[in-house]
C-alpha cells in the first residue's frame, strides 16, 4: 500500500476526550443490544439490515450538507477495501454473539486498539509512539490479557461439556478477529488516500459496501427470515443503525481527520468497560475484583499514552 503524505494530528484535548468517553460507552452497549436482537433477527441479516439503513441515513446526511459522495478523487479501491474489512469485523461480532456472551465479546472485541497503534507505527507517518506510549499500550494490553483469563475461567467453569466449550472459544476468536478487522480498516482510513475525503465519505464507502456484502452473505446462508419482529428487535436495530452506525461513526471519523488515531485508538480500551458494566445490570452477568484489577490496568496504560512528551531544553 502506498504512504500518503499526511497531516499531522494533534493530541487529544478535553473535547475530544469527552467525546471518546461518550462513544465508548455508545460502543459498550452495542454487544447488549445485538445480542438481544438475534433471537428475532439472523445475525448477519442484522448486521446487513443495519448497514443499509446507517448507509442510507449518511447519503441524506451528506446531500443535507453538500458533501459529494460520488465525485471520482481516486479512493475508490481503498474504499472497496475498508467497506469488505467493515463488513468481516461485524460478521465476527454478529454471528460471534451467538456463541458467546456480550461482556467476552466486549473484552475480545477491543483487542482493537493494540493492532491499531501497530500498524499505524508501520503505515502512517505522524503516528509514531514514544517509548512511554508503547510502555501505556503494554500495560493495557496486559489489562485486557487479565480480563480475557477472566472470562475464561468464568466460561470454563460453567460449560462443562466439550462442545459447549469449543463453541465458546469459537465465538472468543471471532471476538479477536472482529477487533483485528476493524483495527485493519482504521489503517486503510488514515494511510490511504480516504485520509481525505470528508468523513462522510469514508464512512458511507463502509456502510454501503459492507450492506452489499452482508446482504449477498445473508442469502447465501441462508439467514434472510426474519423469525419475529419484536419491540425489543426494532429498537436494537434502530440503536446500532442510528445511534452506533451513523451518529458515533461520524463523529469517530471527524475525531480521526483532527486528532492522532493511535493515541484516540487507546480510549477504546474504555469499552469493555462499559460493555461488561451494562452486561452486568442488563444481563445479569457477574463481575469480580480480577476484572477491576484489568481496569485499573487499562486506565493506567490510557494514562500513560496520553502523556505529554516532554519537551528538550
Amino acid at each position: 500500500m502506498s504512504t500518503v503524505a499526511l497531516p499531522v494530528r494533534r493530541v487529544p484535548d478535553a473535547q475530544a476526550v469527552v467525546l471518546m468517553i461518550a462513544l465508548c460507552a455508545i460502543w459498550g452497549f452495542q454487544q447488549v443490544a445485538i445480542k438481544s436482537a438475534n433471537a428475532s433477527v439472523p445475525p448477519v441479516f442484522q448486521a446487513a439490515l443495519r448497514s443499509a439503513i446507517a448507509a442510507m441515513l449518511v447519503w441524506g446526511w451528506a446531500r443535507a450538507r453538500g458533501t459529494p459522495l460520488f465525485r471520482a478523487d481516486g479512493t475508490l479501491a481503498a474504499g472497496l477495501l475498508a467497506g469488505s474489512l467493515f463488513a468481516a469485523e461485524f460478521v465476527c461480532i454478529f454471528v460471534g454473539l451467538t456463541m458467546t456472551s456480550a461482556t467476552r465479546m466486549a473484552v475480545f472485541l477491543y483487542t482493537a486498539p493494540c493492532f491499531t497503534a501497530l500498524g499505524l507505527h508501520w503505515f502512517t507517518p505522524g503516528e509514531r509512539m514514544r517509548r512511554t506510549q508503547w510502555i501505556g499500550v503494554s500495560i493495557a494490553f496486559v489489562g485486557m490479557a487479565l480480563a480475557f483469563a477472566d472470562g475464561f475461567v468464568r466460561h470454563g467453569s460453567a460449560s462443562g461439556a466439550t462442545h459447549a466449550m469449543l463453541v465458546g472459544v469459537a465465538g472468543d476468536a471471532l471476538g479477536v478477529l472482529g477487533g483485528i478487522a476493524w483495527a485493519a480498516t482504521t489503517v486503510v482510513v488514515r494511510s490511504s488516500p480516504l485520509a481525505r475525503v470528508s468523513a462522510s465519505k469514508a464512512l458511507f464507502y463502509q456502510l454501503a459496501v459492507s450492506a452489499v456484502v452482508l446482504l449477498a452473505l445473508a442469502a447465501g446462508v441462508g439467514q434472510m427470515e426474519v423469525r419475529a419482529v419484536t419491540p425489543l428487535a426494532v429498537l436494537s436495530l434502530g440503536y446500532q443503525a442510528v445511534v452506533v452506525a451513523f451518529v458515533s461513526y461520524l463523529t469517530w471519523f471527524w475525531l480521526l481527520t483532527r486528532y492522532m488515531a493511535s493515541r484516540l485508538s487507546v480510549f477504546s480500551f474504555l469499552t469493555p468497560l462499559f460493555g461488561v458494566t451494562f452486561g452486568v445490570l442488563l444481563l445479569g452477568e457477574s463481575f469480580n475484583y480480577r476484572f477491576l484489577a484489568a481496569a485499573l490496568l487499562v486506565l493506567a496504560g490510557i494514562a500513560l499514552v496520553n502523556a505529554p512528551a516532554k519537551r528538550r531544553a
